[in-house]
């Protein structure tokens, strides 16, 4: 049931992969490596790419193509 719902960069990391922990690897491939950590239960995913210098919308359409 949690894969039919579509990620948007108003989630936070934690609740991202609540809902899909398959991103995880992914996510730690672009260097989000604080996926367990106080931070990912605050932080938005638009948040999260900024400081790592990726594009939100980029970010989140790959996370939802995740299987």
């Amino acid at each position: 049931m949690a894969e039919n719902i579509t990620l948007n960069k108003d989630m936070t990391i934690a609740e991202a992969i609540k809902i899909k922990p398959q991103i995880a690897g992914l996510l730690m491939s672009k260097g989000m490596h604080c996926l367990g950590c106080v931070i990912a239960a605050g932080e938005t995913l638009e948040q999260a790419a900024e400081v790592h210098g990726l594009n939100p919308d980029e970010l989140i359409k790959e996370l939802n193509e995740q299987g």
